[in-house]
């Protein structure tokens, strides 16, 4: 099965702007770590490299790097970038989250 994660203009746009305005990297570094009231959180980080566990995504002109250990969890995802009044973030929509804890920084997965 292909493993697939989607990038929305507006977060590849958001993408270039972020790596041009820092000088270097070669994409987004998206993750999935354990924490908060649900479970888990996304991570974001530039990527200057693409290590060997790393798988690469590619749209709109640019890279979206993610660990294969979180692969499971953002399979069939969307990476956007919304604005929101005066609040601007990158946002997945993501088929594999079962619920958003009230804060909506933290999500548990659905049981397979």
């Amino acid at each position: 099965m292909a493993m697939t994660i989607e990038l929305t203009e507006s977060a590849a746009k958001q993408i270039r702007t972020q790596l041009d305005k820092r000088g270097r990297g070669l994409g987004l570094r998206v993750g999935v770590k354990k924490v908060g009231c649900s479970g888990f959180a996304y991570t974001y980080d530039y990527a200057d490299e693409v290590r060997p566990e790393d798988r690469l995504f590619e749209a709109h002109g640019t890279k979206l790097v993610v660990d294969a250990k979180c692969l499971d969890f953002l399979n069939g995802s969307t990476l956007d970038y919304v604005k929101d009044g005066l609040k601007q973030a990158y946002k997945f929509t993501n088929p594999n989250v079962d619920s958003m804890c009230g804060c909506g920084e933290s999500f548990s997965v659905k049981q397979a």
